[in-house]
């Protein structure tokens, strides 16, 4: 009896050890908070930003998860064609477990969800979110070189340099069709997993287009809005929250996460507002490292007040 006992509570272990790790991880980055800085101190600080700028915050964020959605939704109508309430559930609850999850293992959830909720083969759904992530760190990366740029003074070079970069996945785009021809000379067995992730490709330039101008609306939502709320907290110079805010979030779509962003979306922030002439002095630095930690903060209840506005919305099956 015994026995049986231990073998059932180590397979618990086993099945719920990534999430035993994560709840292990935030308790410590707890502890850390309140020896380092004070946890009342934290809470004071973004209680100063007041009621009405937190709201706005919410509000703007969450509607960066909606305008996700959508790209999904546009990129697969037929599969989901008057499921967006569902579909919205789906994409929160991909974007919790990506933040909580250490080692962005959480973007596994999302080929899985697409196959649950609305059939969809794994590897087409996987070649979807390949595409997605990749315009997401483009968009960022355009975003931190308007940076670059202005730090040069708005040279013309640099700014054809910038152009060229934003400009970028247009023409890698049209290289799709004859890349794929290629995939003719394959084995036929390797021909049908091509099909697969040509499906989860865009499916035309137009398609293209809409994925890719509504990835530069959230993430310059997202990116602005984390700057305001960064300079609200006394991060000095608006190029510095500006970097903050791009430093935070690179760090979100980069593989080194750590469970729930705790360490490393702080550690973001304060290196981006450094890239971007932050002042390097202890009280600065100090200031800067506090605001991190509260934007993180706001960042997490965001993603867990919009999945549980989806979750409330969405219907409990599948509507006819």
């Amino acid at each position: 009896m015994k026995s049986n006992q231990d073998a059932s509570r180590g397979r618990w272990f086993t099945r719920n050890r990534v999430w035993l790790v994560t709840a292990v991880t935030l308790v410590a980055y707890a502890v850390f908070l309140h020896v380092a800085f004070g946890l009342p101190t934290l809470a004071r600080q973004v209680a100063a930003i007041g009621m009405l700028p937190l709201v706005a915050t919410l509000t703007l964020l969450v509607m960066t998860y909606v305008v996700r959605c959508w790209r999904v939704a546009d990129y697969f109508p037929g599969e989901t064609k008057g499921q967006f309430r569902r579909l919205l559930k789906l994409t929160l609850v991909h974007n919790l477990l990506n933040i909580m999850l250490p080692l962005r293992s959480g973007e596994a959830s999302f080929p899985l969800l697409m196959r649950s909720e609305f059939g969809m083969p794994i590897t087409r759904a996987t070649a979807a979110l390949l595409v997605m992530r990749l315009l997401d760190l483009h968009a960022l990366l355009a975003a931190a070189g308007i940076g670059l740029v202005l730090g040069q003074g708005a040279a013309p070079w640099g700014i054809a340099l910038w152009l060229a970069f934003l400009l970028a996945p247009v023409p890698l785009f049209s290289i799709k069709g004859p890349i794929l021809r290629l995939a003719e000379r394959l084995p036929e067995r390797l021909q049908v997993l091509v099909d697969e992730i040509e499906q989860g490709l865009p499916a035309g330039p137009a398609a293209f287009l809409r994925a890719w101008g509504a990835t530069l609306v959230n993430w310059g939502v997202k990116v602005v809005v984390l700057a305001w709320v960064l300079r609200l907290m006394d991060v000095a110079s608006i190029a510095a929250s500006f970097g903050g805010a791009l430093g935070g979030e690179l760090s979100s779509v980069l593989p080194v996460h750590a469970p729930g962003g705790v360490g490393t979306y702080p550690a973001g922030i304060v290196a981006g507002a450094l890239s971007f002439s932050a002042e390097v002095s202890p009280a600065n630095l100090a200031r800067i490292g506090k605001a991190a930690v509260n934007a993180h903060f706001i960042i997490l209840i965001s993603a867990f007040l919009g999945t549980g506005i989806a979750v409330l919305v969405a219907p409990s099956k599948p509507q006819a």
